[in-house]
């Protein structure tokens, strides 16, 4: 039986509550203090134990999604009560109807694009606990299900209002049942890479939009009214969604010339995270209409296809798109589109 290694994945980086953390203010330091050393918390756990593989269940998956939504009571003691079933009737709650139909719209873009069912392929239930800790500004994937905090009400909103950022999350699971990589330096940056990839064209698919009418933007609605910035991350722009006196600037790079390294986040995985972001954007827009398309189906096809290794860097995913994108479509245009995308963040294809 093999061994899927699970690591804690949240949607909020903890170079944003790095610097909140150090605000004099205590209506920002406090909960960024307090998600931090809960985040530090977890973020050990997960690594000294690991998430067992499990056989597939026999028979065809349901093409139905299996939703749980749990209510924390702004505890942290997981899952929560049960308040929330597949097919009940919409909630009075709606954090919980979020969360809900979030979980369905992930469920539906896999099935419906790329045929996958779940998140692990063989129909896992989605389960998601709400209403998680006390002004807890996080979202995250534990490596069983999804976990949102409510904001602390001024830097940051209740965390199910974006599908993009369920989206997100849950594609940690995609990613942890097929390519498994390593949460750490160039691995890590494109794990989360791949997340904000699939939380933005399950976005874009529940909106019909097509590339070029899609804002790029990652967690969008997310930030208190009083921050300046649009959303955590932009895929068109990286190092421009936000510059604020309390979160400070941005500092995504578009392009390996301004690579960060630092011991920080797992080595920047949420920072250098921007590079693969921007080529896989540069791609889309070049090939134009609907990204989950073919840009999207390449991206798919190198994750699930057994040949993108844990360790993987930038160039190893890099040359596998563009072998990819060769066995999809031949020597076209999408192999030129892969191959200037990829020049264009300055990361070698060959």
């Amino acid at each position: 039986m093999d061994t899927v290694k699970s690591v804690f994945c949240a949607i909020v980086p903890p170079h944003m509550l790095d610097v909140l953390a150090q605000s004099e203010d205590p209506r920002h330091h406090e909960p960024a203090r307090r998600t931090l050393e809960h985040d530090s918390t977890l973020r050990t756990r997960r690594r000294v134990t690991t998430l067992q593989g499990t056989a597939a269940p026999t028979g065809t998956p349901s093409d139905k999604p299996q939703r749980t939504i749990y209510d924390e009571h702004h505890e942290t003691t997981l899952p929560g009560t049960k308040v929330h079933g597949e097919g009940d009737r919409p909630s009075k709650d709606a954090t919980v109807n979020r969360a809900n139909a979030a979980l369905g719209a992930t469920f539906d873009f896999y099935l419906k694009v790329y045929g996958r069912h779940s998140i692990d392929g063989a129909g896992m239930p989605l389960n998601a606990s709400v209403h998680y800790g006390e002004r807890y500004d996080n979202a995250f994937w534990d490596g069983s299900q999804m976990v949102f905090g409510d904001g602390d009400g001024e830097l940051f909103g209740d965390f199910t209002v974006s599908v993009d950022v369920i989206g997100h999350e849950l594609t940690h699971g995609v990613t942890q049942h097929t390519a498994n990589l390593e949460y750490y330096g160039q691995p890590g940056a494109l794990n989360e890479s791949l997340s904000d990839v699939f939380g933005s064209l399950i976005k874009q698919y529940s909106l019909g939009q097509t590339a070029d009418q899609a804002d790029w933007l990652i967690g969008q609605g997310l930030l208190g009214p009083t921050i300046h910035g649009v959303a955590l991350r932009s895929m068109k722009a990286p190092g421009t969604a936000y510059d604020d006196p309390h979160l400070g600037k941005d500092p995504q790079p578009a392009a390996m010339d301004d690579f960060v390294r630092t011991s920080r986040d797992n080595g920047g995985v949420h920072i250098n995270s921007g590079i693969p972001n921007h080529a896989f954007y540069l791609l889309a827009t070049a090939l134009g209409g609907h990204a989950w398309e073919r840009a999207g189906q390449i991206w798919y096809s190198t994750l699930t296809g057994g040949e993108l290794a844990a360790d993987a860097g930038f160039a190893d995913f890099a040359r596998l798109t563009a072998a990819t994108a060769r066995s999809l479509y031949g020597e076209g245009d999408a192999v030129q589109a892969v191959l200037k995308a990829w020049h264009q963040v300055g990361v070698p294809t060959s």
